[in-house]
């Protein structure tokens, strides 16, 4: 039930309330709830009663939207039976909205709105209510809920979300065309009243289009709208809710309506005749003038295509459409001549390329119009009489000897005088000339064949009057031949005799070439020379088929006595008159195998002359190769040999020792121990060098012829001494597995010649034999080699 007014309300909460009383709680609703109640008696035992079922009093609840009043809009009355009416009963609210939208009176259960509300925002609230006993804040009621609902009224007007739009339509469309579908929406609510029933109506674009009320389908309301005529329209529609109704409110929308073009027009000339004037000189193929026809229509609609229907347009003349402006291009097919012909009728027709059969009731979608072209006449070069020229003149022929004639004329009515000359760019100038006025080709020079047999050169003619105007023409002179040059062999290689050759073997067929051009070929004769004396040798046969034979006279020809012979032939050709020429020919004898087969000429003739034969020759190389070889294997064990101790014979010292590390100074010098030449006592300490002394094996050694008396010193072989210590280098298994240079720096103890160092040599110069070094094996042989240089250089 809707509560509108409070006075409506108020006697229906109390009749209410007064039929509950009367009936009971059995009748109360919506729904019964039981509660409880406790006394406590006077022996302190708790008494319960159990009360009758009670329940909450309400209707559902109503607010009307936009409320604009100055006081709270009154919503309902909220009311339990157990409210006696006394104020014991607190009426608490609670849910959306509830102390800020909606307030309640504790006492009375008054539900107020506070706010204006929006059903198109929030269309019900969901409220719980509770009764409290006001002395205890006890519960008598249990929460309960309830829904507010807000009662749409008519606030919002319909709207166009996807306005304004844009729309086509073919012209010349029919009646009722449907061109567009618009729907307005409203947001009130369509369930209750007429708030959001929407009506359709048209305020623009009448009576062109037509609107339905109800669907929004927007149609054509004249047929045959023309696009040529008028293209866009501007259409605004209305939609108004309440069903259109006074009060009612409305939203418009605008659409912009264009007609599309379809092919209703036909091209038409601006107008029936046209003139052109051309002159005689234009180019073939080149442009010389346009026509265009209109055509209303849009796009291919509008395509045209030009063509000349009479044939004597069509002859001479073509057109072509040129895409982008539509225009007819009038093109030359052929030379215009003045003087031939001064005028031309074209009868040109333009026809639409894309006809559609919907119009064709509209008639032929074509035109024509009439183009009447003049032709200019212009002051044109010489023309002459064909195109190409082809002479000829005989070789050999004299200075100005006539080739030909070449004739131009002027096209023009004047009839103007014409100048011949040569083209001065071509190689033919120097040897023709020609007269200005006749235009005879003259030679300047004898020509001859077998140098150049063509010759091309271009003749120029231009008016007397005018001559900026030049034409050309090609004259080709071919120079004919005369016999002029004598025949010749045809080889000029030696013709190989074998040395077996008998009597009257063909040794070679030879030919005869000759420059000269004959038209039934070339005839030749052959004859040995009549002057000389009898060939013993060879002869000659000539075959009569322009080939003639070497024939061998006697056999047994031997390359050693004789290789080369000589042999002359005449040779005459069949021109007129006959010429004659002499070749003489060279024969070498070379051995042969069977069937005649060439073995070895020049290579033979050169061992030969040297005196050696092929097997020397195999020989002499072979020991080449071996030489060669023997070198690099020298080279090669030469790289890979060390390099001896003493570099240089010059080299003295007494202890040479070789590294590749750079030096580090004092510690170089403290790495040996001097004191070891000087004192050999002192090497008994140094039991890890080589140089110790060795074990005490003393000999007695031959006596020597030269002694140092005041040095005595146990004798030591050191022959023995070297061999110990070479016994103990190959047994030491943890040395390299090469020889390797072992140096002792200890001098020997007890020597009979005494020490060879010179760090305790007097000033004076040694007079020691040192010979004996020859006989202790070739360790010291270096050695004793330098010593006896030594005490040469003191001799002398």
């Amino acid at each position: 039930m809707r509560i509108s007014t409070t006075s409506c309300l108020c006697p229906f909460l109390v009749c209410l309330c007064f039929i509950q009383r009367c009936c009971g709680a059995s009748h109360h609703f919506p729904a019964k709830v039981p509660s409880k109640n406790q006394t406590k008696l006077a022996n302190g035992e708790t008494e319960v009663h159990h009360r009758p079922k009670r329940g909450w009093i309400w209707n559902q609840f109503f607010v009307l939207e936009e409320h604009l009043g100055p006081e709270a809009q009154y919503v309902g009355k909220l009311h339990s039976n157990s409210d006696k009416g006394d104020g014991s009963v607190r009426y608490i609210l609670s849910g959306d909205g509830a102390g800020n939208i909606f307030i309640i009176d504790e006492v009375t259960g008054d539900i107020h709105a506070t706010k204006s509300l929006d059903r198109e925002r929030k269309a019900h609230y969901v409220l719980h209510a509770q009764a409290l006993d006001r002395n205890t804040e006890e519960a008598l009621e249990p929460k309960s809920e309830f829904i507010i609902k807000v009662q749409d009224i008519n606030d919002n007007a319909p709207k166009f979300p996807d306005g304004p739009f844009v729309a086509t339509v073919p012209e010349m469309s029919e009646l009722g065309t449907s061109v567009l579908q618009i729907t307005a929406s409203d947001a009130d609510d369509p369930t209750y009243g007429n708030s959001a029933r929407i009506v359709y109506s048209i305020l623009q674009g009448q009576p062109y289009f037509s609107v339905d009320p109800k669907t929004g389908i927007i149609r054509t309301a004249l047929s045959e709208m023309d696009r040529e005529a008028r293209e866009h329209y501007t259409v605004v529609i209305q939609a108004k809710d309440m069903a259109g109704q006074i009060g009612g409110l409305s939203g418009s929308t605008t659409i912009n309506i264009t007609l599309t073009d379809v092919n209703d027009n036909p091209p038409m000339f601006p107008q029936k005749n046209y003139q052109l004037y051309v002159p005689e000189s234009a180019q073939v193929g080149r442009p010389v003038g346009k026509i265009k026809a209109n055509d209303e229509d849009l796009g291919i609609n509008a395509d045209i295509k030009y063509s000349i229907i009479n044939s004597e347009g069509a002859n001479t003349f073509s057109i072509a459409t040129e895409r982008d402006t539509r225009e007819g291009i009038i093109s030359l097919k052929r030379p215009l001549n003045y003087e031939r012909k001064k005028t031309y009728t074209l009868n040109i027709e333009g026809t639409n390329t894309h006809v559609d059969p919907r119009f064709s009731y509209l008639g032929s979608f074509k035109d024509t119009a009439t183009l009447k072209i003049t032709v200019g006449d212009v002051d044109e070069a010489p023309v002459f009489s064909i195109d190409h020229y082809i002479m000829d003149v005989y070789e050999n022929s004299p200075s100005g000897t006539e080739v030909g004639v070449v004739t131009a004329r002027d096209p023009d009515g004047r009839n103007s005088p014409v100048r011949y000359i040569l083209d001065s760019k071509e190689e033919g100038l120097r040897s023709f000339r020609i007269d200005e006025s006749s235009g005879l080709i003259r030679t300047t020079q004898p020509l001859d064949r077998e140098d150049i047999a063509w010759h091309n050169i271009t003749v120029m003619a231009s008016e007397v009057d005018n001559p900026s105007l030049l034409s050309h023409v090609p004259v080709t002179v071919q120079v004919l031949d005369v016999n002029d040059n004598p025949p010749e062999i045809a080889t000029d290689e030696e013709v190989i005799v074998c040395e077996s050759s008998r009597p009257g073997q063909v040794i070679q067929t030879v030919t005869a070439v000759d420059k000269d051009d004959f038209a039934n070929g070339q005839r030749f004769s052959f004859a040995l020379p009549s002057l000389l004396p009898v060939n013993p040798n060879f002869t000659l046969k000539d075959n009569q088929d322009s080939t003639a034979s070497i024939i061998a006279r006697r056999r047994r020809f031997n390359h050693l006595t004789q290789d080369l012979y000589e042999l002359p032939i005449v040779v005459w050709d069949g021109g007129e008159p006959s010429l004659s020429g002499t070749s003489t020919l060279t024969l070498r004898v070379c051995p042969c195998q069977s069937h005649g087969r060439i073995r070895m000429c020049q290579g033979e003739a050169f061992l030969s002359s040297a005196g050696l034969s092929t097997g020397a020759l195999i020989a002499i190389l072979l020991c080449i190769v071996i030489l060669l070889v023997i070198v690099v294997l020298f080279i090669t064990l030469r790289r890979s040999k060390k390099e001896p101790l003493i570099i240089s014979e010059e080299d003295i010292r007494e202890n040479v020792v070789t590294y590749d590390d750079e030096g580090g100074g004092e510690e170089d010098t403290e790495a040996f121990d001097i004191i070891a030449l000087r004192n050999p006592a002192a090497a008994e300490e140094l039991k890890f060098r080589r140089d110790i002394r060795p074990d005490s094996r003393k000999h007695c050694a031959r006596p020597r012829s030269r002694r140092t008396a005041s040095v005595e010193l146990d004798e030591v072989d050191v022959h023995e001494f070297i061999k110990q210590r070479l016994v103990e280098a190959d047994m030491d298994t943890g040395g390299p597995p090469y020889d390797s240079l072992q140096t002792y720096a200890y001098e020997g103890q007890g020597s009979p010649t005494g020490s060879i160092s010179p760090l305790d040599t007097p000033a004076t110069h040694s007079e020691q034999d040192y010979n004996y070094l020859d006989n202790w094996g070739p360790e010291f042989q270096k050695l004793a080699e330098l010593y006896a240089e030594a005490d040469s250089d003191a001799t002398t």
